[in-house]
């Protein structure tokens, strides 16, 4: 196990929506930089996980240790475990991420409904006017998604959608995923050097 400072505290939340490298993607950078990471997965998620990362999930956690090694500072929590610290507003948390959101989700949470720990430690977020970030995946947008994302948006919520941008110059795949997992850490003020900035001397 690798000691870490005091540092951030971000939930990170994978729901069912395509993408879910993002979400790991960001695990990853929180945790290699030290930041104390409350995980949480939705049943669909780890559908998507299989499907889109190849990864054996009949053992979810040797899927965890595959994915993110073993960290003191990584804690896995299962939709129903509501005495997990991020249900509770007293519980100290910098910020949330849902990476990707689904629609779904989106919709609970921009309606206040918490029928599972996901959506309880969101609408922890906003009622303590602390941060959520959200990162829709979907396309094409209905007129019910878009005013979903401005409810969750006016009450304190940062919508971040999933789109690269290409003024860095991508290579790869990694380069576009790394740009869209910067642009959220960016909104956590978390350091990262994910993709080339605009202006940056090394472009």
């Amino acid at each position: 196990m690798k000691a870490i400072s005091d540092k951030k505290r971000v939930t990170v939340a994978i729901t069912g929506a395509s993408g879910a490298i993002y979400g790991v993607r960001c695990v990853q950078a929180l945790l290699a930089e030290g930041h104390t990471v409350h995980f949480l997965l939705t049943s669909a998620a780890w559908q998507v996980l299989y499907y889109e990362m190849g990864v054996d999930t009949s053992d979810e956690q040797a899927c965890l240790e595959e994915l993110f090694g073993k960290w003191d500072h990584f804690h896995y929590h299962t939709q129903q475990d509501f005495s997990a610290p991020i249900a509770s507003g007293s519980a100290k948390s910098d910020a949330m991420i849902i990476v990707p959101c689904s629609m779904g989700t989106l919709a609970k949470i921009s309606h206040g409904i918490s029928s599972n720990l996901l959506e309880r430690a969101a609408d922890v977020m906003l009622k303590e006017r602390r941060k959520l970030i959200v990162v829709p995946r979907e396309s094409p947008l209905s007129s019910i998604h878009l005013e979903n994302m401005k409810r969750v948006s006016d009450l304190g919520g940062m919508i971040v959608p999933a789109m690269p941008g290409y003024y860095h110059n991508p290579k790869t795949m990694d380069d576009l995923i790394n740009f869209v997992v910067g642009k959220v850490l960016d909104q956590v003020e978390v350091d990262h050097n994910l993709f080339t900035r605009w202006g940056d001397d090394s472009r």
